[in-house]
């Protein structure tokens, strides 16, 4: 895939069921196959549950990725990667380094990790303020800057090691005065008096400097060697190098490294932007989990901070969709429900149908373009179609749905029926699972009016395994109303050969609702309705208009 495209994910509803996750995969799929906008990878924002999870093993696919939060993120912004700096480079080159690259803030790395910061603020302050002859000892400055902020030579001596004990002075004088202001280690900046450069190799300099551009003899070199003193000349005169020289001093010395104001590329945005108000600092250092420099990011790369940009697949309800939907960039739905309560800002691509799967939607979409669907991809779509459809009893059914499945039945190299008693199977299985665990695997929020209200499906072929599954999580609904914030909970416990469900309930009006919607007498927190399997089509529509007629 082309890594300059944008990526554009493909993604279900909470709680996810088999053609929430089956529709994503296949999808993004066709999507890749059909346009070159976009790279499209499909996700999910819930567990997988266990029927999910059968027919993505049974058909070897890789389960999608979780996204939790599409909210924009620093890593939706423009990261500058600029290279952290060594705390050994010089302030002259922090300095051409922040001009060279239009920048006020430079991160100093000590390998991978953020060591501190400087900016050019720092470095005005240290050209400004009154250092010390010492100073450039005390910051153990290293010969090799000295060189490069001076545009200097080393002519004599090595360019390696670190000045670290005496001052910087300049050789002005006769070779008296010299000798009763210098130490031995010193530096001496000076011209090319040879009276009084052999004065200052005699006196023990670390390092004579030679201003002007002046050449120096072999005599000289000669006994500075002898006395292990370096000389470096350098084309600049006396003033401009007693100007210059202390911006040869590290950066490290000067640098800010407590209480740093980093920013991690997961942070959500609207997160940090108080921070960065509450700061005088353009920049930010943005360090990754493991606390690896990762680039810097400024208050103006807000304004170009990309929204994630999804499609949504088996829902279009707001309560049901991935946290911070309404910060993304919608940019199409397919899907087979009700008109939910998504809203956009400008229109997008908006395909709903009638049918039992979202699955089928996409199989009619493959044909439409032309696309041959693999072997694996028929699997989990035809997986999603006989999932929802319950094996096409359901009412939600339609002869498109039961044509799919035939030819992606042929195509997976499937039996229809016995791949819905193995789905089914793995789907009830529910030993290992907490109620709560049990409740939500397949589990929608609905808003109608000012109520909200969820249903949750689970359907076996074994009436015993839907008994048991009862008494463990009717305890539960209490919990469930307070913890999900409903006004009710209804549980369709579907026997998938019976062609009915039991509902268990919880929530004040729940069984006034079920009487009204069903007319038929809700007692104790259960009442079975024959001929009731679907939720879409039969349970919703049903406990919706009885609310709305409240």
């Amino acid at each position: 895939m082309d890594n300059d495209k944008k990526t554009t994910y493909v993604i279900g509803h909470k709680n996810p069921d088999t053609d929430a996750i089956a529709a994503a995969i296949s999808y993004a799929y066709l999507k890749n196959l059909t346009s070159d906008k976009s790279n499209y990878e499909a996700m999910r924002c819930g567990n997988i549950n266990s029927e999910t999870q059968y027919v993505l093993d049974r058909f070897n696919i890789k389960p999608p990725r979780f996204i939790g939060d599409v909210r924009t993120q620093v890593k939706d912004m423009e990261i500058r990667s600029l290279p952290g700096i060594s705390s050994e480079m010089s302030l002259k080159e922090a300095w051409l380094t922040m001009k060279e690259n239009n920048v006020v803030t430079l991160c100093i790395t000590e390998g991978k990790y953020l060591k501190g910061l400087i900016t050019t603020g720092d470095i005005v302050e240290t050209n400004m303020a009154v250092y010390e002859s010492d100073m450039l000892s005390k910051t153990n400055t290293s010969y090799e800057n000295i060189a490069h902020t001076l545009d200097g030579t080393m002519i004599t001596g090595e360019l390696s090691g670190h000045f670290e004990k005496g001052k910087v002075l300049v050789g002005a004088g006769n070779a008296e005065q010299l000798e009763e202001f210098m130490d031995e280690g010193d530096i001496v900046l000076i011209g090319n008096r040879y009276e009084a450069q052999l004065c200052s190799i005699e006196m023990g300099a670390s390092l004579i400097i030679v201003c002007g551009g002046y050449s120096v003899s072999p005599s000289i070199q000669k006994i500075a060697e002898e006395k292990n003193c370096r000389i470096m000349t350098t084309p600049h005169d006396t003033f401009t190098v007693a100007r210059l020289i202390n911006m040869s001093m590290p950066v490290g010395k000067f640098m800010k490294s407590n209480n740093l104001i980093t920013f991690k590329p997961d942070d959500y945005i609207e997160d940090i932007k108080p921070i960065m108000a509450e700061t005088r600092h353009r920049y930010f250092p943005v360090v990754d989990s493991k606390g690896y420099y990762v680039g810097m990011v400024s208050r103006r790369n807000f304004l170009g901070a990309r929204k994630k940009r999804l499609i949504l697949v088996d829902h279009n309800e707001r309560s049901q969709a991935v946290q911070g939907v309404e910060t993304a960039e919608l940019a199409e739905i397919i899907d087979h429900h009700r008109l939910g309560t998504i809203n956009t800002g400008k229109p997008i691509f908006f395909r709903n149908q009638p049918l039992g799967s979202t699955c089928t939607i996409i199989y009619t979409m493959y044909l439409e373009a032309g696309i041959d669907i693999p072997k694996d991809i028929a699997g989990i779509m035809l997986s999603a179609i006989i999932s929802d459809t319950l094996l096409y009893r359901s009412p939600t059914a339609t002869q498109i749905d039961k044509n799919a499945g035939s030819v992606l039945s042929v195509i997976a190299g499937v039996n229809e029926e016995e791949l819905a008693k193995e789905m089914f199977s793995a789907g009830s299985n529910l030993g290992d699972k907490t109620a709560s665990e049990i409740i939500h695997q397949d589990f929608k929020k609905f808003t109608v009016g000012d109520t909200v209200i969820a249903i949750a499906q689970i359907s076996s072929m074994d009436v015993n395994e839907l008994h048991t599954i009862k008494e463990r999580i009717e305890p539960e609904l209490d919990d469930t109303l307070v913890s999900d914030k409903l006004d009710m909970v209804f549980i369709m416990l579907t026997n998938i050969l019976k062609e009915s469900s039991e509902i268990i309930y919880c929530g004040a009006n729940a069984d006034r609702i079920l009487e009204a919607g069903f007319g038929t007498a809700a007692r104790n927190g259960h009442v079975t309705l024959n001929g009731v399997v679907s939720r879409k089509k039969q349970m919703l529509p049903a406990v919706t208009s009885a609310i709305q007629g409240e």
